[in-house]
């Protein structure tokens, strides 16, 4: 297949599949990213949810914790307040609760305002300045246990003491206290979480510490301090504020929640990549689920753009080998879609394109072979033509010859007369000038023999010239019939090029070069008409001319036959005078009547032969026109000819331009 300069050729199916499979990804890869940031929306909303349950649960579950130990203390200080017992027995209770559980395992202690401390037996609490320490300075605030802030105790341990006033009816004012490691309080937190992969921690509003965190190190210490990382200082922020709603932190989703009962303010957070590790999983999936779709879909569209591109690519093959001259194609055409349709349709084109190709290569023999009669005929009209020349040069030359001898008698004619006059005016000398009659008789026997012999060679000139002029009209009817017989064909010719234009009109782009070939065998078949008409015309004129020259002809014949027959009474009359020139003086009234008739013949004949001269002058001139035209008619047929070629070389050409195609 040939391909237009410059430009790479590209198939449909590799157009469809270039616009459909980019197009089929971006819908996968949006669907893909829809599907993946509603899941997203979905998943943080429903983990922001769970988060909120889990920390509320963890509040809930901390309240309660920290109640039921607060409980268990108010009911011993209440116990202690309703029996008021020694101090033995104080220490026996105290020592009871020695290990009493692993919320407290340094059990409760009592201090007064003498600075004096009661714990267990067991207890190895120290305290070097108890009105001076975090939970007795606490507890003095307190007619009810409760919890104070966290601190660090004597031993260095991280500790949050439950304190309040101990009034069991001594004169010292005594606190009773207990306290609970924050590392116990992180157990606690930590355990009620809810959510895989949750951290908590649980602050203090009141100074911003830690109380309790998985990381025992930062237990105790300020919230946002620079060595926690951006996200402990945004949640600092965040509580400095007094701002606990939800929000995503350093990207970790962040809720809060405040401990009823208490200062303290859990915070529960989790990663968000951990909360979308599974979704992440679920768009690896979805993602290799795409890419094989993908691939699937793409091989489902080349199966199918390769069943509807193959009949279109066999029709482009059939189309492009009828560019190239080649009708011998066929096409197979299956089933009632647009293509089928367009298939039948080039189907009938090539049917018709090879009966129209094979009826231009019989439509340029037939045309060639005119054009070769037409080239015979032009040869044999120009043979005419030279003959009709020929034949106005002989007559030509005739005609000269005949002015020459027309030319003479008028001389001759004139001298008779002259002699006749004096002949009339010595008529009284006659007898004194017999012998010089006599002489002159005989010399005018003789000029009148010449007269009667030059007339006669001009009655045979006239007559050649006669049947010469008869031969040009019966040649001049030749000619028309002939040049009639162009004209037919030059009209058929030019009716075949319009044929020839009509079908290279329907035969479109592929007709372009035949429909140049039609126009100028139209535009020959014009100028082969317009010489025929004015070779038509040229011979009319001839007609008329030869018409015209055979009535001269016909009159000249009959004047000098006239003239003969007067010669030849002249040359009689000479004779008898010749005869009777004895006998002269005796009848010579009878000569001056003879000489009366000799002077009206002479003059008569000088006359005619005036008019003959004339006569011989328009014949002259008209064999003269007739030779220019016989020439012209020669130049008309070798024109003729010369056209007659050019539409067999156009002929020619056609039949070379109906060779190219292949049927």
């Amino acid at each position: 297949m040939k391909q237009q300069a410059g430009k790479r050729l590209v198939s449909i199916k590799a157009k469809l599949l270039g616009t459909m499979i980019p197009v089929v990804v971006a819908l996968m890869v949006i669907l893909l990213l829809v599907a993946y940031n509603v899941s997203a929306g979905i998943i943080e909303n429903y983990s922001r949810n769970l988060l909120q349950s889990s920390v509320s649960n963890q509040a809930s579950r901390i309240e309660a914790w920290l109640n039921e130990n607060l409980a268990a203390f108010q009911i011993v200080k209440e116990t202690l307040e309703q029996v008021q017992p020694k101090e033995e027995e104080v220490q026996k209770m105290l020592d009871s609760y020695y290990n009493y559980s692993s919320n407290y395992p340094e059990g409760l202690y009592v201090a007064d305002s003498t600075g004096k401390l009661m714990k267990a037996s067991e207890s190895t609490k120290q305290e070097g300045d108890v009105l001076n320490s975090t939970w007795y300075k606490e507890g003095l605030t307190r007619v009810n246990m409760a919890y104070g802030s966290a601190y660090q105790n004597a031993d260095g341990v991280n500790v949050i003491s439950a304190s309040g006033i101990l009034n069991d009816g001594t004169d010292n004012l005594r606190v009773i206290s207990a306290d609970m490691t924050l590392d116990r309080v992180t157990i606690i937190v930590n355990s009620f979480i809810e959510m895989d992969g949750a951290e908590a921690f649980l602050v203090d509003i009141n100074d911003g510490k830690i109380l309790a965190h998985r990381d025992s190190e930062m237990i105790s210490q300020k919230l946002g301090a620079k060595e926690q990382g951006a996200f402990y200082e945004k949640v600092a922020e965040k509580v400095a504020a007094v701002d606990y709603s939800f929000c995503t932190l350093d990207g970790n989703m962040t809720v809060f929640k405040e401990v009823t009962g208490t200062n303290w303010l859990l915070v529960s957070y989790i990663p968000t990549e951990i909360v979308l590790a599974d979704l992440a999983k679920l768009r690896t999936i979805m993602i290799i689920i795409s890419i094989v779709s993908i691939l699937l879909l793409c091989l489902i569209v080349e199966r199918v753009t390769h069943m509807v591109i193959k009949p279109v690519k066999k029709l482009t093959d059939t189309i492009t080998a009828m560019t190239s001259g080649d009708f011998t194609v066929s096409v197979q055409t299956k089933g009632n879609d647009e293509i089928a349709v367009m298939s039948r349709s080039v189907e009938r084109f090539i049917d018709s394109m090879r009966d129209m190709i094979s009826s231009m290569g019989d439509i340029s023999g037939r045309l060639k072979g005119q054009a070769l009669s037409c080239d015979d005929v032009s040869h044999n009209m120009n043979d005419a033509a030279n003959i009709q020349a020929q034949s106005m040069g002989e007559l030509n030359m005739t005609v000269d010859q005949l002015s020459v001898s027309v030319n003479e008698i008028a001389e001759n004619a004139t001298m008779l007369a002259g002699y006749v006059a004096d002949t009339k005016a010595d008529s009284d000398a006659v007898e004194h000038k017999m012998r010089e009659t006599v002489e002159v008789s005989e010399k005018g026997r003789k000029d009148m023999e010449r007269v009667g012999e030059a007339l006669e060679s001009i009655r045979l000139s006239v007559q050649n010239l006669e049947t010469a002029v008869n031969k040009v009209g019966t040649a001049s009817g030749e000619i028309v019939q002939i040049v009639q017989f162009i004209g037919n064909i030059a009209d058929e010719t030019n009716m075949l090029s319009l044929n020839a234009s009509i079908e290279a009109a329907r035969a479109g782009e592929a007709g372009k070069g035949f429909a140049v070939v039609a126009t100028e065998i139209g535009k020959l078949a014009q100028n082969s008409t317009e010489s025929v008409e004015n070779i038509t015309r040229l011979i009319q004129q001839i007609n008329i001319l030869v018409e015209d020259a055979v009535r001269q002809a016909a009159a000249s014949a009959g004047e000098i036959g006239n003239s003969a027959e007067l010669i030849h009474t002249a040359v009689d009359t000479f004779d008898i005078i010749f005869q009777n020139v004895q006998d002269t003086s005796n009848l010579i009234e009878g000569v001056v009547d003879k000489i009366n008739q000799v002077d009206q013949v002479a003059t008569n004949v000088a006359a005619i032969s005036e008019e003959q001269a004339a006569s011989s002058d328009e014949i002259l001139a008209t064999s003269e026109s007739m030779l220019q035209q016989a020439k012209g008619i020669t130049e008309n047929s070798e024109q003729v000819a010369e056209e007659a070629k050019n539409l067999a070389a156009s002929s020619e050409n056609l039949a070379g331009q109906v060779q190219q195609f292949q049927i």
